[in-house]
């Protein structure tokens, strides 16, 4: 399987993961927010604090965004590109959003693919400082009680990342068992989340949000992305029994590569390595 050489040594525990209870809602942004705070508002009036949500068509403007790049200076596997603030409204095709804390203080982390104003297509990983949402749009969102994901300087990437760590209940009302996972560097992203759910007696899941990069990407449709650096967001997931009955997971994704290649499709299980980091939820179903 395909691999890339982290700065760091690789850390024992290669699923990090909380598990908490959680529910399955939509929300409205709201037009003339900063996406972050439209966020937040989101979340905060269900009585959580954090979460993951994806979302389809929207409005964005003012708006910026980085794109996969190579590292300049090796202290990172990969890294970022200058930062793009393309004129006029960006709309959106599709996104991925993480929702938690960082440097004690609310924060994302969102992949999407877009169009912008002058008809280019692109994607990549939104700003949350820089980026306002220009017409109300609705989101799919999951709350989480007892897990929020937190930002934290990760020693193996050499990135400050998003990871799931227990949280004190809010008391928000709930629905379902979930765990908030964060899938760490070269270990293929489906057979994880199948291993994960046949060690816990898990028969089926359902993928909520998904954020992260794999190296490169190979699609069940034929297609393949071959350069390593990709920005990755989870369109829809469901872990479950296939036709042999052993646990298959079915990964559909969009990216945009390094060199602003953009793919979609259903990931090949077995042969997609995750690169830095893969952060989602999973809704225990049975």
């Amino acid at each position: 399987m395909r691999s890339i050489k982290q700065p760091g040594a690789p850390l024992a525990e290669r699923i990090q993961w909380v598990e908490a209870r959680g529910r399955a809602f939509s929300f409205t942004l709201q037009a003339g927010l900063p996406l972050l705070e439209a966020a937040r508002r989101g979340f905060a009036a269900e009585g959580f604090a954090g979460g993951v949500l994806n979302f389809g068509h929207g409005a964005l403007g003012p708006f910026a965004y980085v794109m996969p790049a190579l590292s300049k200076t090796g202290e990172n596997a990969a890294f970022y590109s200058d930062t793009y603030r393309p004129g006029g409204l960006t709309r959106t095709k599709l996104g991925s959003m993480t929702f938690g804390i960082r440097d004690d203080a609310p924060f994302f982390h969102c992949h999407g693919l877009w169009t912008e104003a002058d008809g280019k297509a692109s994607g990549g990983h939104m700003l949350p400082d820089e980026t306002v949402v220009a017409e109300p749009f609705e989101v799919e969102a999951f709350g989480l009680d007892g897990a929020t994901f937190t930002a934290e300087l990760d020693s193996e990437t050499n990135f400050k990342l998003f990871g799931p760590v227990a949280a004190a209940r809010t008391g928000a009302r709930t629905t379902a068992s979930a765990f908030a996972l964060r899938l760490r560097p070269n270990q293929d992203f489906a057979g994880c989340l199948e291993e994960f759910c046949r060690a816990r007696g898990i028969r089926r899941a359902k993928v909520h949000g998904g954020v992260g990069s794999t190296i490169g990407a190979r699609f069940t449709h034929g297609g393949v992305t071959e350069p390593f650096a990709t920005e990755l967001a989870i369109t829809a997931g469901l872990i479950a029994p296939g036709p042999s009955g052993v646990l298959e997971a079915a990964l559909d994704v969009a990216l945009i590569d390094y060199t602003g290649g953009v793919a979609e499709g259903r990931l090949v299980r077995g042969d997609n390595p995750v690169l830095m980091t893969m952060e989602l939820v999973l809704e225990v179903l049975g």
